[in-house]
């Protein structure tokens, strides 16, 4: 009897922690296919056992249903972890395609894609996601493709104050990533 006593506790707070909101009390007695004396005392226990002065979590009721939530005093806590900034990691494909739509913009994915040689779908939509560069248009041309540009959070996260602070490339600059290039092909090709 206690081990179901204890399944009956533990299968209410699973249920409660993984839907992360609200739980209607008809919804749990039916799906725990308990009668609502069972479903009231797994719940008095869990309050108490939440209760207590350790815990960061609690349950509490909502009309007629029953959510797991933090406790009021842990909310400093959240709210600096929910504003704190993310760190995005910038893989050599990400910055690769970040440095053309750079220099480049506007410009579409088509165009990226035929200077890097691959689908750039995946890097554009995570820079699109990491907000360093965003739609600024369409260009006016058969299928009106997306024009992209870098923002303002770009201009933050590399620290310059606008696009002519950029690091301008020389001729000899180009010269030498055209003769690494090259040697990449001649390398890819023998292996």
């Amino acid at each position: 009897m206690e081990d179901t006593k204890n399944s009956i506790l533990a299968a209410v707070e699973a249920i409660l922690f993984s839907m992360g909101e609200a739980v209607p009390t008809k919804e749990l007695l039916n799906v725990l296919e308990i009668d609502e004396k069972e479903l009231n005392e797994a719940i008095d226990a869990l309050m108490a056992e939440y209760e207590a002065e350790n815990r960061g979590i609690k349950l509490v009721k909502l009309e007629d249903s029953y959510q797991l939530c933090t406790k009021h005093k842990f909310y400093d806590y959240l709210t600096k972890l929910v504003n704190m900034p993310k760190k995005h990691v910038l893989t050599d494909s990400l910055m690769e395609t970040l440095s053309i739509i750079a220099y480049k913009q506007p410009i579409t994915r088509q165009e990226v894609e035929a200077i890097r040689g691959v689908s750039c779908v995946h890097a554009i939509n995570k820079l699109v996601e990491y907000k360093l560069v965003a739609e600024i248009g369409r260009l006016d041309a058969v299928g009106r493709p997306i024009l992209f540009g870098t923002t303002e959070d770009f201009l933050r996260s590399f620290g310059v104050t606008s696009m002519d602070d950029l690091p301008v490339i020389t001729p000899d600059k180009i010269e030498d990533f055209r003769q690494q290039a090259m040697e990449e092909i001649n390398i890819r090709v023998e292996t």
